[in-house]
């Protein structure tokens, strides 16, 4: 049983286009749950309104607002499903999404979590995403530790891996999903399905890469410190994770002295300290270039 997960804030513009490609999937789902996160536009109305012309249950959750995070968890805690899907309001799936992602975890009974490539829209105009940002197949924390390589809306997954690895932390305002892969990917592989079949389109200023764009990193540092101070890395995967930290803050902390925030700029610069005699140097080859 398939459960598809929207959380949605104030995206009039755009969740029907999302529904609708839930909609016209070749294989649908057994029920679709829109999360609805305090909106105060008419987003409502017209989950409603599209919503009859669903040919498999379409619940609503309406809820304070509290985040996206807040709202995916709670869409997972009401799933009825084994498999559940996510889709961000403002993205869209092609119609084969379910049919070939589901078909190939069947194949795969081992695997716990998939995705799939991605087509980028910016202003309605298609561009390419650069190579860094390319999704990866199999064991995949290292990719994980620099950027969110696996995005939101490509991911299916086995509603296990939830008891397994916890739910999407609610303190963060972004980067939850950054954080919830990097927590999953210390252990399991993501299969990746080599077909571009989510459809996202960026830039816009009420998106949260665009909100949090200035200080997305900070949050990145705190998943790294949790993932650090969690007890569950192997030796390579501390070293790993440190010399990814020490990346980031020197990167954060030298942009908050350059920007006049000289105290929170050396807290971040020395923050790595604390992590540092714990386990050792920094893993060969995992070393910061000389500027």
């Amino acid at each position: 049983m398939v459960s598809v997960i929207v959380p949605t804030y104030n995206r009039a513009k755009y969740i029907n286009r999302a529904m609708d490609s839930v909609l016209g999937q070749t294989r649908p789902p057994d029920e679709l749950i829109i999360v609805d996160d305090g909106s105060t536009d008419n987003t409502l109305e017209i989950i409603e309104q599209t919503a009859l012309r669903a040919a498999f249950p379409v619940r609503v959750l309406r809820r304070e607002n509290r985040g996206a995070a807040a709202a995916r968890n709670v869409g997972i805690a009401h799933a009825a499903g084994d498999i559940l899907c996510f889709l961000d309001s403002d993205d869209w799936w092609d119609k084969r999404k379910i049919e070939l992602q589901l078909k190939a975890m069947l194949a795969a009974p081992d695997i716990l979590i998939s995705h799939t490539r991605e087509i980028w829209f910016r202003n309605g105009v298609r561009v390419n995403p650069k190579k860094k940002h390319a999704p990866v197949n199999g064991y995949i924390f290292a990719d994980c530790l620099r950027m969110c390589v696996v995005g939101m809306s490509t991911v299916m997954v086995k509603k296990e891996l939830f008891t397994d690895y916890g739910l999407f932390n609610e303190a963060l305002p972004c980067c939850e999903d950054y954080d919830l892969w990097l927590r999953v990917a210390r252990e399991q592989p993501f299969l990746l399905l080599d077909h571009a079949l989510t459809l996202k389109e960026g830039g816009r200023a009420d998106q949260l890469s665009v909100i949090y764009r200035l200080g997305m990193d900070r949050y990145r540092i705190r998943s790294l410190c949790d993932l650090l101070e969690s007890g569950m890395l192997t030796e390579n995967q501390y070293l790993q994770t440190l010399s990814e930290l020490e990346r980031k803050c020197r990167i954060y902390g030298r942009g908050c002295i350059k920007h006049g925030r000289e105290v929170e700029g050396r807290v971040f610069l020395v923050l790595p300290d604390k992590y540092r005699p714990m386990r050792g140097p920094v893993a060969p080859g995992m070393e910061e270039p000389a500027p």
